[in-house]
């Protein structure tokens, strides 16, 4: 096996990378890499200079690959580390630049070790991680970041040395459950009556929404909701990593891999979410509106896409980054991981000392939160007063 580096993804054919085992997740795909890096999303320009890694037998045959780039800073990764780079400042030493194996822009677990079906799947992913680090030596770079491998991947990398890291995000899983109201059947009688009467506010309000396709959407409708996401990075006092031309083009050539809940008041957009939609798997990203009604983030961002979930059977709804107002509306904590390689061995012991206590931390956060999850009490456990209320 040898290792290639790829400047631009557009450097191996879209069919070849895609035809590694992708595990059904929408952005690892070709097309949405591609993407990144041709509307200039993820380029240079902005912090994202593509390093990516293409192992081949002597044939020339695609065994794996692995999204890598070198980074001048740390912006739209969502796994944190500027302490880091202070720390580094202040001993007088410089971190960055650094290599990062990573979606741009996209905090959600995902293959960063891409396997050929059928191959030596050890051999394969050891063979990447080789030659990361083996990128990481010639640029002399102050660390290598792998951020929100799976499991797999993420015990394949700590065996190579890696620190790992552990962090908590709140996703809803399907249970089977028949239609919305079999879901929240399974509430706390007070939590299902809070739940109820935010969905209640919208319908009554009289704003509807419309489930629309990336193939329903023209150009024009997608600057309406473009700007809805715009404004909301701008109220933060940031600008949109991507852009609207970059949505317009990935609805073309992945027109299923997009789905948009537009609210509509007096037939007209009031709000729009943008979701991405995997093998088996909703990912909420970006949201907007243009007015301010009661419970409508709730209901755009996270009952309505539940709702598609239990429509379309898919496993699991991720909504993003943070957020414990998730939790009372049926989102339960969920561990995510990242995996570090520090050069300096004296920054290293630091770091891993560092993330072994916040890993106990991170434990204990989730444990806690599991306290008030809104579901109803296991059977054998003490009776809630307020599941007694009728519904």
């Amino acid at each position: 096996m040898r290792v290639r580096i790829l400047k631009t993804l557009d450097a191996i054919a879209p069919e070849r990378w895609n035809s590694l085992d992708l595990d059904g997740c929408p952005f690892v795909r070709h097309e949405f890499l591609g993407l990144l890096e041709r509307e200039r999303c993820a380029c240079p320009d902005t912090g994202w200079k593509p390093q990516h890694l293409a192992v081949e037998d002597d044939a020339g045959v695609l065994l794996g690959a692995m999204p890598l780039y070198l980074k001048p800073h740390s912006w739209g990764e969502f796994v944190f580390d500027w302490g880091w780079a202070n720390a580094y400042s202040r001993a007088g030493l410089e971190y960055y630049p650094k290599l990062v194996s990573a979606i741009p822009f996209t905090p959600a677990t995902g293959p960063r070790l891409l396997c050929a079906p059928g191959s030596d799947i050890a051999a394969v992913r050891e063979t990447l991680i080789s030659g990361a680090l083996a990128l990481a030596a010639e640029l002399d770079v102050s660390s290598l970041h792998v951020l929100f491998p799976p499991e797999a991947e993420q015990s394949a990398l700590v065996n190579r040395g890696f620190i790992p890291r552990r962090d908590c995000q709140f996703h809803w899983h399907n249970r089977g459950f028949a239609d919305f109201d079999a879901f929240l059947a399974g509430f706390r009688a007070d939590k299902r009556k809070k739940a109820n009467r935010e969905r209640r506010r919208i319908a009554e309000s009289g704003i509807e929404f419309r489930t629309l396709g990336g193939a329903e959407i023209d150009a024009e409708l997608w600057d309406v909701i473009h700007g809805f996401s715009l404004n909301t990075f701008r109220r933060h006092g940031h600008d949109h990593y991507l852009t609207a031309a970059f949505f317009k083009r990935l609805a073309q050539v992945l027109p299923g891999m997009i789905m948009v809940k537009l609210a509509r008041y007096r037939s007209r957009p009031v709000a729009a979410a943008i979701f991405f939609v995997g093998a088996d798997t909703l990912y909420g990203r970006y949201w907007g509106a243009a007015a301010d009604f009661d419970s409508l983030h709730f209901e755009t961002c996270y009952y309505q896409g539940i709702e598609y979930c239990i429509e379309r059977g898919l496993a699991r709804f991720e909504p993003g980054t943070q957020g414990e107002h998730k939790v009372p509306r049926g989102f339960e904590p969920s561990p995510t991981c990242s995996a570090h390689w520090v050069a300096d061995a004296r920054f290293a012991s630091a770091i891993a000392a560092h993330l072994r206590q916040e890993g106990i931390a991170v434990d204990e956060y989730m444990a806690g939160i599991r306290d008030h999850l809104p579901f109803r009490r296991a059977e054998g456990t003490p009776a809630d007063p307020d599941d007694l209320e009728p519904r």
